[in-house]
C-alpha cells in the first residue's frame, strides 16, 4: 500500500495546473439549481475528466433538476468509501456572463467556485489518482447530484441508497476559512405555514371579519419561543406575507418558517409541537396549516471523530494541521450521518463567503486537501 499511496500522492503533485483547469470550466458554466441544463452540463465536464483515466459515469435521469451521476474505481461490489459532491449553485443563469472565473496569486473567484466546485475537482481527481494506487480491497464511489441547494429532494433517495453501501462517506464541501474540516451540522427544515381568514371592511363590518395576520402572527411567537440555545434548537420565521390592503381584514397570510436542530432524536418533538401550534385554532373563522419544503438531518460529531483523527494524521504526514469544527449550515452530509455511517465533511479545498459575489478558494489548497483525501481513502483501504 505504501508504494500505491505513493504513486497516487505524487501524480496529485504534478496535477494543480490541470486542477486549476477544470475549476475554471466548472465555474464558467452557470448551474444553479433550477437550471437543469447548466447543472447537467457541469455534470458533462466532470464525466470528461473522468474519462481520461477511463473512469466511467453512470447517469440516472432526473426529470426537472440535474441528473444524478455515479463513478467509481477499484471492485465493482463490496462495502466501500462513498465521496459526495453537488453540481449545482445558488447564482441564477447569466451569472458566468457578468462575473466569471477569476483569479490572482492566492485565490480564484467566481460563482460556486468553492460551494462547491472546488470540491468537485477534488473528488474528481481523488479518483483518477487512486487509479493508479493498484488494486483497492473496496469500491472508492463518488456520487455527484443535482440539487442540494434546495434541500436534496430529488438527490436524498439516492444519497441514501448509496450511503448504505459505504463504510465512510467523505463530502467535499469547502474547507473552513481557518483550513478546518467539518466534524458536525445541524439539521435544518423549512416549512411554509398557511392562514386563511375571513374578509372584511376594516372600517364598516370589522366584526365580521377574521384576521389570517393576526392568527399568523400569534402563530410565530409560539413558533419562536420554540427556540433553545442550550440544546442548539432555534425557530426563525423569516418571511410573512398577506393581506389584500390596509382597510381590509386578512383572509390569508402564508410566512416560511426555519428551524436548526443538532440532535437527530430532537426532530420528531421539533415536528410535533410545530404541527400542534399551526393546527390550534387562535382566532375563531381562521384556519391553519403547514407543509415541510426541504428538510436536512444533523451530522453528529460521534459519527466523525474516527474518521477525523484517521484524516488529521494524514494531513500532518503531508505538512498541515486540521482540526474539525462544527457549523450551523447543512450538506448532504447529514442524510448519511443520519443512517449511522461514519462521515466527514469539509473535505474540499479551503474557501469562503459562499453564496455572495464574492465567494473564493484558496488555490494552494487543491493539492494539498486532495492528497489528504486519498490519503484517508487509502488508509481506510490498509485496515481493510
Amino acid at each position: 500500500m505504501t508504494s500505491a499511496k505513493t504513486a497516487a500522492l505524487d501524480w496529485l503533485a504534478t496535477q494543480h495546473e490541470p486542477m486549476l483547469s477544470l475549476l475554471q470550466r466548472l465555474v464558467d458554466t452557470d448551474s444553479n439549481s433550477y437550471d437543469k441544463v447548466g447543472v447537467d452540463a457541469v455534470g458533462a465536464v466532470l464525466a470528461a475528466s473522468l474519462a481520461e483515466d477511463d473512469i466511467e459515469v453512470a447517469r440516472t435521469p432526473v426529470a426537472d433538476f440535474g441528473d444524478v451521476l455515479a463513478a467509481q474505481v477499484g471492485p465493482a461490489e463490496g462495502t466501500g468509501v462513498l465521496l459526495l459532491g453537488h453540481r449545482d449553485t445558488v447564482f441564477p443563469p447569466g451569472t458566468v456572463a457578468a462575473r466569471g472565473f477569476t483569479r490572482d496569486e492566492k485565490m480564484a473567484f467566481g460563482p460556486g467556485v468553492a460551494d462547491m466546485k472546488g470540491g468537485l475537482v477534488a473528488s474528481c481527481f481523488a479518483l483518477r489518482a487512486l487509479k493508479r494506487a493498484g488494486q483497492l480491497p473496496f469500491p472508492v464511489r463518488v456520487l455527484y447530484t443535482g440539487d442540494e441547494e434546495i434541500g436534496s429532494g430529488t438527490a436524498r433517495p439516492h444519497l441514501e441508497a448509496a450511503a448504505r453501501q459505504a463504510r465512510a462517506v467523505l463530502n467535499c464541501e469547502p474547507g473552513r476559512i481557518s483550513g478546518n474540516v467539518v466534524k458536525a451540522r445541524k439539521g435544518g427544515a423549512s416549512l411554509t405555514i398557511t392562514v386563511s381568514g375571513r374578509a372584511a371592511h376594516a372600517g364598516v363590518n370589522h366584526a365580521e371579519g377574521a384576521s389570517a395576520i393576526q392568527a399568523l402572527a400569534l402563530k410565530i411567537v409560539k413558533l419562536h419561543a420554540l427556540t433553545d440555545y442550550e440544546r442548539g434548537i432555534t425557530t426563525n420565521v423569516g418571511l410573512i406575507e398577506g393581506g389584500t390592503s390596509s382597510n381590509t381584514v386578512a383572509p390569508s397570510a402564508t410566512a416560511r418558517l426555519d428551524v436548526r436542530f443538532v440532535a437527530l432524536a430532537d426532530w420528531p418533538e421539533l415536528q410535533a409541537r410545530i404541527t400542534a401550534i399551526v393546527a390550534e385554532q387562535d382566532l375563531p373563522g381562521t384556519h391553519a396549516s403547514v407543509v415541510p419544503t426541504s428538510l436536512f438531518l444533523p451530522m453528529e460529531e460521534h459519527l466523525s471523530r474516527d474518521l477525523l483523527a484517521l484524516y488529521q494524521r494524514e494531513a500532518q504526514a503531508l505538512g498541515f494541521t486540521v482540526d474539525g469544527e462544527f457549523t450551523g449550515g447543512c450538506a448532504d452530509s447529514g442524510f448519511t450521518a443520519s443512517l449511522g455511517v461514519l462521515t466527514l465533511c469539509g473535505l474540499g479545498p479551503v474557501g469562503g463567503k459562499v453564496h455572495t459575489d464574492a465567494e473564493f478558494l484558496v488555490l494552494d489548497t487543491l493539492v494539498p486537501r486532495t492528497q489528504a483525501l486519498v490519503a484517508t481513502i487509502l488508509a481506510l483501504a490498509a485496515r481493510a
